[in-house]
């Protein structure tokens, strides 16, 4: 379809960059409450916190979860520098910089695993520690869970519309940088086949792929010097793009100079599916069979559904999907949900409002499903079923401060496929409705 390059070693898809510290990529009053708990002797106090949603967005009939991957990595990153403390000490006392500047989480975490559909109150993560060293990693985990789960959720939903066509993500430009690189992850996550953002193939694996813009046509006298120039130095194998001027003339001239054996065209503008139509025509009657039409500009889920009929051989997708095509991020929460009274017994806490409400208790979560192993419900409650029709969502992520839970992307994108697979199929329309399966708290 398109060049593309080989993933990086194994040891990146299993890990990011986990030399930087996370600490920082906080919130002010997450340091004033451990300040404040420490003071009153409450911040070991044992407490659940949970990450969860209370609704779908809008008109969407299930969420795919990202990120944990990368949350796992915020975790054991998550230390307080000499210099981060430092800069720390007009926000928070000195008995509370001595305890950031020793920060290691030490409890457990329990998780959906990366790829799984989720549905209203999920309880993506359990985290279960001190209320101090829980409390800090709040704003860290939203911000990965929030837009890594969005980009993924517009991912699958795109991919499922692709059906056996390839899917490549093309969005850096879009976005800023690093949410370019991790939205690039969460699209993979949720089955786009590539992308072009480098730093991603860098640091998690992904495969790259790409060839050349219209600028590169642009620069030379006439477009078949730049096929000429881009065939020579890419191979036949390389993707035209033929819109920057005349389809028809672009396209006769590539397999002029490319031969039958030019793998791909790119079209970028235009009446895609009828362009798409025009140019298989003319590519077959030109004996260029074999040669692939790739399609591009501003694709979301409805778009490429739009082009189900048409003679096209992938989609690149870059602004819709790098903004979760119209839900930039998914609304989830991090709550405290239980904590240990003065007997150290655990209590069931939650906030109660008409609105923005919470369930207490720490939870279990399974997937109740038919005989056929459609699912039918997402059951939420503080005891686990415990028979062969319900699936268990929770998996453990970290025990007693060591990552214990991650897996590799490719492992991640299985995870997806069945977890889509077993959804019933409403779940695959693109018309605005309801989650596709409920939510049942026991």
């Amino acid at each position: 379809m398109v060049a593309q390059h080989p993933s990086a070693p194994l040891a990146a898809c299993e890990g990011g960059d986990v030399t930087r510290s996370t600490a920082l990529l906080t919130d002010h009053y997450e340091l004033t409450m451990v300040q404040a708990s420490l003071h009153a002797g409450t911040a070991d106090r044992r407490s659940v916190f949970e990450l969860f949603p209370r609704r779908l967005p809008e008109g969407r009939r299930y969420g795919v979860v990202a990120g944990v991957g990368r949350a796992l990595d915020a975790i054991e990153s998550f230390r307080f520098t000499d210099e981060d403390v430092a800069q720390l000490l007009d926000v928070v006392d000195e008995r509370t910089c001595e305890w950031l500047a020793s920060y290691r989480f030490s409890g457990d975490v329990w998780g959906y695993a990366e790829g799984e559909a989720y549905f209203p109150y999920s309880p993506l993560l359990v985290v279960e520690g001190g209320f101090a060293e829980a409390v800090v990693l709040e704003t860290v985990l939203l911000s990965i869970y929030n837009h890594d789960s969005a980009i993924a959720s517009a991912a699958s939903r795109m991919t499922w519309a692709a059906g056996t066509r390839p899917c490549i993500e093309m969005g850096s430009r879009r976005t800023h940088e690093e949410a370019a690189v991790a939205a690039a992850r969460a699209a993979y996550v949720a089955g786009f086949a590539s992308t072009s953002n480098l730093a991603a193939r860098q640091r998690w694996g992904v495969p790259t792929t790409g060839t050349a813009a219209h600028s590169f046509v642009l620069l030379h006298d006439t477009e078949a010097d730049a096929f000429r120039a881009q065939v020579d130095s890419l191979g036949v194998g390389t993707t035209l793009l033929v819109d920057t001027y005349d389809v028809a003339e672009a396209v006769q001239a590539g397999v002029e100079i490319a031969g039958p054996e030019l793998g791909a065209v790119r079209l970028d503008s235009g009446d895609l599916g009828v362009l798409a139509h025009e140019v298989r025509a003319q590519l077959d009657a030109l004996g260029a069979t074999g040669t692939r039409i790739v399609v591009t500009s501003d694709l979301d889920e409805h778009a490429i559904a739009a082009l189900a009929a048409a003679p096209v051989d992938g989609y690149g997708v870059g602004t819709e999907l790098v903004t979760g095509s119209g839900h930039p991020t998914c609304g989830f929460v991090y709550k405290l949900v239980a904590r240990a009274g003065d007997d150290g017994e655990m209590v069931s806490v939650a906030k109660k409002s008409t609105d923005k409400g919470s369930v207490g208790g720490r939870k279990h979560a399974s997937r109740r499903l038919d005989d056929s192993g459609v699912a039918t419900t997402e059951v939420v409650g503080t005891a686990a079923p415990d028979d062969a029709h319900h699936r268990q969502l929770l998996v453990p992520l970290v025990s007693g401060g060591e990552v214990v839970g991650r897996t590799t992307l490719d492992e991640a994108r299985r995870h997806h496929l069945r977890a889509r697979a077993e959804l019933p199929r409403a779940a695959s329309k693109l018309s605005r409705g309801e989650p596709v399966i409920e939510t049942l708290h026991v």
